[in-house]
């Protein structure tokens, strides 16, 4: 499975969620897929989906789901020790890790060579580190959410973008319904 599929399968499950997702072509997928209000399309800042997720799921109570991608992660390692020192029981951080930058190219990432995602982020103190294979991220981002306990996952899967256009909604109207959306 590639990111897009990951995320038709997972779409459901997202639409109840504050969703704050990866700069661009994952963020045009979701877009794609199932646009929501509940949805903050990163349309720059490349790293820094984790961190943003992780600031709104401290300032509300609501769940927030963080969709990055391994390349991004790797851009902003900080973000790992971050999240385990800064525990929010309604975040879950879901690492898309298909080796590669996806939005740039494909050329691959370090998480695609030696580099383990769900080991570092063990090491950098995130107690509830899942790791799994593609098809298994619907059952195990319930079992998130279900937990209620900061979860961070790192779903493994195969490089490759669906083709989508550009997300043309002006990035303050994005912003705007998300706030909406948070303070409902």
């Amino acid at each position: 499975m590639i990111r897009s599929e990951i995320l038709k399968e997972i779409a459901p499950i997202l639409r109840d969620q504050l969703v704050v997702c990866n700069i661009g072509i994952p963020s045009q997928e979701l877009h794609a897929i199932d646009d929501q209000p509940t949805n903050f399309y990163m349309l720059g800042t490349m790293g820094l989906a984790s961190s943003i997720g992780l600031g709104v799921a401290l300032a509300q109570d609501k769940k927030v789901i963080s969709i990055d991608g391994d390349g991004s992660v790797l851009t902003n390692l900080g973000t790992l020790p971050t999240i385990a020192n800064n525990v929010a029981n309604n975040f879950i951080l879901l690492i898309v890790d298909n080796g590669s930058y996806g939005s740039t190219g494909d050329q691959p990432t370090y998480a695609g060579m030696k580099t383990d995602l769900a080991k570092v982020a063990a090491a950098c103190g995130c107690e509830n580190v899942v790791e799994c294979q593609a098809e298994d991220t619907g059952k195990v981002l319930q079992a998130a959410i279900d937990s209620n306990k900061m979860t961070i996952i790192v779903c493994k899967c195969e490089s490759g973008n669906a083709k989508n256009p550009v997300i043309t909604m002006d990035p303050v109207i994005i912003r705007d319904r998300f706030m909406k959306s948070v303070q409902a």
